[in-house]
């Protein structure tokens, strides 16, 4: 779609083992994707995202830490996978190619961009990272331990990162002005992170002692759903 997604297919090829090198990835594709390319966007956001959460572990803003920055990687290697599945021209979630298939849409606001990422990345991601996190570091989520605690504590950040990004990026793709659309201006309000992250976190809890099987299926119905969300939020403004 781009000239330089070969560049991206690169710079997400191999999965990053540290929060320094999924920041490094990620300002790998905000100096390759041009302004026009909504996939900036959402990564532009995600980056700030992670430099938050980076910071904070690194001051001992956590109860633990240490599975905090192992959630942050391995939540992001969920999304640099399904990117470079998506450049290979092989199948990725559904929430995911719903972004990835009008990355040019220049009829698309980018704060568009920005929330279609979030919520495919925090809908259907988030509970497999949480479960695989879980699993190399001999935890259970559980809501009231130390780290569902941690990881709602990163919900106020979030909040305040995304909000100032709707004020920021309430632009066209190009970065023209848009004109004033209520029901664009009512999707972008309706969309929360805090919620998105607690459901998450319940689904992780759902599928954590679920047959592989049904977990596959409950996977592919979070899919489906994310889909839907992520292709209202990716409506083109006339």
């Amino acid at each position: 779609m781009f000239p330089y997604d070969s560049a991206l297919a690169a710079a997400v090829r191999n999965p990053p083992q540290t929060i320094p090198e999924v920041l490094q990835t990620m300002q790998t594709i905000d100096g390759t994707c041009a302004g026009l390319d909504g996939l900036k966007w959402f990564n532009w956001l995600y980056l700030q995202v992670t430099q938050a959460v980076e910071t904070r572990v690194n001051t001992g803003g956590f109860g633990d830490p240490a599975w905090l920055a192992q959630l942050d990687v391995r939540f992001a290697r969920l999304y640099f996978a399904a990117l470079g599945a998506a450049l290979a021209g092989s199948p990725c979630s559904g929430c995911w190619e719903a972004m990835f298939a009008v990355r040019n849409n220049a009829q698309i606001a980018r704060i568009q961009f920005a929330l279609a990422g979030m919520n495919a990345h925090i809908n259907h991601d988030l509970c497999q990272a949480v479960i695989a996190t879980c699993k190399v570091t001999n935890t259970v989520p559980t809501r009231g331990s130390a780290q569902y605690n941690d990881y709602t504590a990163v919900n106020a950040t979030l909040n305040s990162l995304v909000d100032s990004a709707k004020q920021t990026l309430a632009v066209r793709l190009p970065g023209d002005a848009l004109p004033p659309v209520s029901h664009l201006e009512d999707t972008i309000a309706a969309w929360n992170v805090s919620v998105a992250r607690e459901k998450a976190w319940a689904n992780a809890q759902l599928l954590w002692n679920e047959p592989p099987l049904a977990a596959a299926a409950w996977m592919d119905f979070i899919d489906g759903a994310t889909a839907v969300i992520g292709k209202t939020l990716l409506v083109p403004v006339p």
